[in-house]
């Protein structure tokens, strides 16, 4: 065994010199790497200081470390502790240094048998991982654990005209805002709850998208029609911080933009049962068919690649329209 110092010079020259020759494992070369600079660094406190009941099994404080040095995003920090503490208390009368890789294989199992997503049984396996990976420095402890095959189902869309149907159906100007910022700028629940007064660039007529998914900015289009809608809505509810505000001041909660779709939906008797992604699938779907190069698509709805964009590809009519009718 040979050990050099752990200076940036040397961990070039190893992989220069064994790439395409043998793997190299850069766990110990990487440990302390943050996960992603532009998330804000936060205090898992919250965490810390709950009432917990008699018996539960918190999240190891090494777990917490570990997750506020790599500076996770806070939904990936809610997932791996809600799903780690499942895991942990599943185990009621072993400790978690007791724990070996059959009885993994076995609680993996038996949520499948429940009938748990597979994206769940994968967000488990991740939580997991990264306790013993990342938190104990253990390298791919795990690595012959089988992840559930990932399904790949197409998007849900919906038309164009059960979409407009849906704005004209909803109760208020700040509802028909919601619904038709959703559409008409292919926008995230998310990044639509993020929204500031001043994301809205009527000059150029385009929505500044900061901190999307990944970190990400990006600019999406501001449709002209809309543009008028929203300064109605501006006149009549005057939002101090974000462009959309509870009753009670602050930023809208998720639920009652799903609330409000849902009952728009309802309203203009769409028969299937909508979401606020839906609208988002809708918006890029509605330009392919439009012929807007999947490119620009790639770019309104922030995607790092065109390969998953081109999954609207499979649902655009226009695709299926330029078939020749073999029964003709």
């Amino acid at each position: 065994m040979y050990y050099l110092p752990n200076r940036k010079s040397n961990i070039d020259l190893i992989f220069k010199t064994f790439h395409g020759v043998a793997w190299v494992n850069g766990n110990y070369f990487f440990q302390e790497k943050v996960v992603n600079d532009n998330n804000p660094v936060i205090k898992l406190d919250r965490y810390r200081n709950r009432t917990l009941e008699k018996g539960y099994k918190p999240c190891p404080e090494s777990y917490l470390l570990k997750l506020e040095l790599k500076r996770y995003s806070a939904n990936t920090v809610k997932n791996y502790v809600s799903s780690f503490e499942s895991f942990i208390n599943h185990f009621k009368d072993k400790e978690l240094n007791e724990i070996n890789e059959a009885d993994i294989r076995k609680y993996l199992q038996s949520m499948i048998k429940e009938g748990v997503s597979d994206s769940h049984v994968n967000l488990m396996i991740n939580s997991i991982k990264f306790y013993y990976e990342t938190v104990l420095g253990m390298p791919n402890r795990f690595y012959s654990i089988e992840r559930p095959r990932k399904k790949k189902t197409l998007p849900k869309v919906l038309s164009k005209e059960e979409v407009l149907r849906m704005i004209d159906c909803t109760s208020n100007i700040k509802h028909r805002c919601i619904v038709a910022l959703l559409y008409s700028s292919g926008l995230r629940r998310s990044e639509l709850l993020k929204l500031r007064t001043t994301d809205i660039d009527s000059k150029r007529m385009v929505i500044n998208i900061r901190g999307a998914k990944g970190c990400k900015d990006r600019l999406t289009v501001l449709s002209p029609s809309l543009l008028t809608d929203l300064r109605d809505y501006y006149r009549e509810y005057r939002p101090k911080k974000h462009l959309f505000e509870s009753p009670k001041g602050g930023k809208y909660s998720a639920s009652s933009v799903l609330k409000i779709v849902k009952r728009a939906a309802i309203r203009a008797k769409v028969k299937q049962k909508v979401t606020p992604h839906m609208l988002r699938h809708s918006f890029a779907t509605h330009l392919l068919e439009e012929g807007t190069d999947l490119r620009h698509i790639q770019l309104l709805l922030g995607h790092n690649s065109t390969k998953t964009t081109e999954i609207y590809t499979h649902v655009a009519n226009k695709t299926f329209g330029e078939i020749k009718d073999l029964l003709s």
